[in-house]
């Protein structure tokens, strides 16, 4: 697993990373399906795994580790980078340090890796039902709010600080007070939904660019079929898969102990290649073993000047919206309108 070097931050961070948030969709009992998922995960290869408060998978998380030193399959907790995130409700000064506690305990852990604010707002009740009445929405104190991130790095309880989900203008407003400049901002990002000016401005800070959705988040509330059916990608993905059969010396592939199947490259391959070529690393998901296992199969191989033209000609589709989860409120449409 290929890793990034962050700004500000203790730890190389590996470039694939695999996500956790729990629903419905995963059975009768889904924490116990996310386990099973997370632990084939780990035995995979993957190092990086990317959860947050409101997702409800961080005791599961927790337990998964545990399991896993148990059984050997990793040899000590700082194998793993671990990245959680700081929710709306407790985006308060005074609150900051307990939240990330409170995430510590259900992990199981005395440190995460990266602590990110997950939006760049307050609610100020416990949210029963999305979406959320406009009256508990509220701006956030990026000063105040920041200030605590920092206490928790120069407390211990992570080896970085970041955003999620943050604007151009909201990067600024929050590089003009930090004392410790966030090291990763967390973000939509893929073929259709690219984020040229905000990758372009976050590089020129020295920011991260982390994706997620990089497969367009099918069968969510806010996702859809876009990359998923993306005619382009999709004849990127036969094109490679040819590609590779014909130029790949056998002999070499046998004694690395790949089978030919390997090498074919999924229909997902091209769009998460273009991703990491752009310098930015990715949060995946997936249930599925050998899936898991195509996902992390993009780094033997590149994309054409052809293919990277043809990507960048695709027409734009933002995906996510704040407006999509906590409802269509003037400020909300606000943030989501900004750059």
């Amino acid at each position: 697993m290929q890793q990034v070097t962050l700004n500000n931050c203790d730890k190389a961070m590996p470039t694939i990373g695999m996500g956790t948030v729990l629903s419905s969709r995963l059975g009768a009992d889904p924490s116990e399906t996310m386990k099973s998922a997370l632990l084939e995960a780990i035995k995979a290869g993957y190092r990086h795994f990317d959860t947050a408060f409101i997702y409800q998978s961080e005791k599961s998380l927790g337990e998964v580790i545990v399991e896993a030193l148990h059984l050997g399959l990793i040899k000590s907790r700082d194998e793993l980078f671990i990245t959680t995130k700081l929710w709306c409700t407790f985006a308060q000064p005074d609150q900051i340090v307990g939240a990330c506690k409170l995430s510590l305990r259900e992990l199981q852990l005395e440190y995460v890796d990266m602590y990110l604010i997950h939006h760049p707002l307050r609610v100020s009740e416990t949210i029963q039902k999305l979406p959320v009445p406009k009256e508990i929405i509220h701006p956030l104190d990026i000063k105040g709010v920041w200030e605590g991130m920092e206490e928790c790095k120069n407390l211990g309880l992570t080896k970085g600080i970041g955003v999620s989900n943050f604007s151009c203008k909201k990067i600024e407003k929050l590089l003009s007070v930090a004392k410790i400049p966030p090291a990763v901002n967390q973000v939509e990002m893929n073929p259709i939904w690219q984020q040229k000016e905000l990758r372009e401005f976050c590089k020129a800070k020295g920011i991260h660019i982390t994706a997620y959705s990089p497969l367009g988040a099918y069968n969510t509330i806010w996702g859809d079929n876009r990359v998923m059916e993306c005619d382009v990608l999709t004849q990127i993905a036969k094109s490679k898969g040819k590609t590779i059969a014909q130029d790949t010396n056998l002999l070499d592939i046998t004694s690395r102990g790949f089978s030919l199947s390997t090498f074919n490259i999924s229909p997902f391959g091209p769009t998460l290649r273009w991703i990491y070529e752009q310098g930015v690393s990715l949060v995946v998901k997936s249930l599925n073993k050998e899936r898991m296992k195509e996902n992390l199969q993009i780094f033997d191989w590149s994309l054409s000047q052809r293919d990277l033209e043809k990507i960048s000609e695709l027409h734009q589709h933002k995906g996510f919206t704040m407006a999509s989860l906590f409802g269509p409120h003037d400020f909300v449409l606000q943030l989501d309108a900004e750059i």
